[in-house]
């Protein structure tokens, strides 16, 4: 585990670190940020009662929580991936840029495609999703929107830059759930600075406490 660790937290947030990672590490590696899905398994079967919906997995990594849901019997998950999101090119309109690691998408396309054909990956940015609006029940980050607050940064006042990523990727969310719809998202964030992201007209947040000597959050984002 230690050879995949990077040096210093900031480069979470580029693709040579994502792409040197996944090219090392073994065809079956797998790597869960906070929580397997046993851990959270019961939550996930309150909060998603229906398993023919529609599951979107933002940033799935090679995270096997899209695997073990699958084979509890929620079919229809949809993967994508963005790395890292990295200065633009000078004079491009944007400040930032999304950055793939088609390595990772290929490989898990690879590793389901014959034993759980109902699952797709794609490679897409969070904040740029490429779905249409009001064609996903359920969304799930665990761990990708904590990737784009990797800059070194006041966590109290973060710079300009992560406040567009992550607000974009939840507008975005929003955008492609149908009504009724949820977005959950797991992590270590406090809500002091998480909620920030989350609070939107015609929408309920919801905020549940995990663990215990070490605390986790799961935010539960409803579409009216």
């Amino acid at each position: 585990m230690t050879e995949v660790l990077p040096e210093k937290n900031e480069e979470y947030g580029t693709r040579e670190y994502w792409d040197k990672r996944y090219n090392q590490e073994a065809e079956d590696s797998s790597f869960d940020w906070f929580k397997k899905y046993a851990d959270i398994e019961d939550l996930i079967e309150e909060l998603i009662p229906d398993k023919t919906s529609r599951i979107l997995m933002l940033g799935c990594g090679n995270s096997t929580l899209s695997e073990d849901m699958y084979d509890d019997g929620y079919k229809t998950i949809v993967n994508v991936d963005v790395i890292s999101v990295s200065p633009s090119p000078p004079g491009s309109q944007s400040s930032h840029h999304p950055q793939y690691s088609g390595i990772l998408i290929e490989k898990m396309r690879h590793r389901y495609e014959q034993a759980r054909p109902e699952m797709t990956w794609h490679e897409m940015d969070v904040r740029d999703l490429e779905f249409d609006s009001e064609s996903v029940d359920v969304a799930i980050d665990k761990g990708t929107m904590d990737a784009m607050m990797t800059a070194k940064a006041d966590v109290w006042d973060p710079p300009k830059e992560v406040i567009e990523n992550c607000t974009r990727e939840v507008d975005e969310v929003l955008r492609v759930l149908r009504p009724g719809g949820i977005f959950l998202y797991l992590t270590f964030g406090q809500p002091h600075f998480r909620k920030r992201y989350l609070t939107r007209p015609g929408t309920k947040l919801e905020v549940r406490q995990l663990g215990e000597a070490f605390h986790y959050y799961l935010y539960i984002l409803r579409r009216d």
